[in-house]
């Protein structure tokens, strides 16, 4: 019925891959141009196919690479679903994932943060293949990576922060090692709870290896969201104790830079778009530019 919803040589794929019958229950939210939908698989239960337009021939080799990183971190414990299959067609590269029946974190909790501190200590001595997230880090808070010029141009208020998070990693040398395996999206979108219990963490498609401090900060990001000022602190503590207090500022204004290219890439698209749609494109990225001064500014005050 919904077989539509994605082309024929895609679903056709996935089925001379699990050799059954695959049907498109219905779409769900997230994934590259909203391909991300529920499928039957005949006689297994229900899985997940996430599809992306294919732009290059490293793609295929990307998806299989992620896979051999969840198969590793499953063996240890890591609480990611297992993945079925991975294939290409001349259009599309796919993956179908097991379908974890809970739901996104809406926001984060001291209980949710606790358990996602234990898992990311999974994560430790995991270092496995690229890409290694460290070192890209590094790149970016030096300026050896186009993001904080992309940035600059936007608003004085962007280029204001864009000189505060290069300054507070001016004098990082790149890292020596990449000891972790690093989740590299650890949003509360992706991680899957049920009961107040995290169940599920997803979308590990970009997963490489570095310090797990990475996923740490990332996290610490979004417990700005809620008043979680002790939750947060434990979190800085365990930064700086992993990577020391010049690379958990590098680390944080990475997370700022990042952040803030993500939202004015967003505000560029809609600038075209209707009033109300640009405006709040506009205040995501002041608010992005608020925390990320307030993200240095309370690492300033621990160091």
């Amino acid at each position: 019925m919904l077989r539509g919803v994605l082309p024929d040589d895609v679903l056709d794929d996935v089925a001379r891959a699990v050799d059954g019958e695959v049907t498109v229950v219905g779409r769900l939210a997230g994934g590259a141009n909203g391909g991300v939908v529920r499928v039957r698989v005949a006689g297994r239960p229900d899985a997940v196919l996430k599809t992306t337009p294919r732009t290059g021939s490293h793609q295929l080799a990307e998806a299989l690479r992620a896979r051999r990183v969840v198969e590793h971190m499953r063996a240890r414990g890591y609480p990611t679903p297992a993945w079925l299959g991975v294939g290409a067609t001349p259009t599309h590269v796919w993956q179908l994932v097991d379908h974890v029946d809970a739901q996104p974190a809406t926001r984060l909790t001291p209980s949710l943060v606790e358990q996602l501190v234990t898992i990311n200590e999974l994560q430790a001595g995991q270092a496995g293949e690229p890409p290694d997230h460290w070192t890209y880090a590094w790149r970016v808070v030096t300026g050896r990576e186009p993001v904080g010029a992309a940035c600059t141009g936007h608003s004085p208020a962007a280029a204001g922060l864009v000189s505060r998070a290069q300054a507070a990693g001016a004098a990082l040398e790149p890292p020596v090692a990449a000891p972790d395996m690093v989740h590299a999206d650890l949003n509360p979108g992706n991680v899957l709870t049920r009961d107040g219990d995290v169940v599920a963490l997803v979308d590990i498609g970009n997963a490489g290896r570095g310090t797990r401090a990475t996923d740490l900060v990332t996290l610490l990001w979004h417990t700005f969201d809620e008043p979680l000022d002790d939750v947060r602190a434990r979190l800085w503590t365990t930064v700086l104790q992993l990577v020391g207090a010049e690379w958990a500022a590098g680390l944080a204004a990475t997370q700022a830079l990042l952040q803030l290219e993500w939202r004015i890439g967003l505000a560029r698209d809609r600038a075209t778009g209707a009033t109300g749609a640009t405006e709040a494109a506009e205040a995501a990225v002041t608010a992005v530019i608020d925390r990320g001064h307030r993200v240095l500014d309370e690492l300033d005050a621990r160091r």
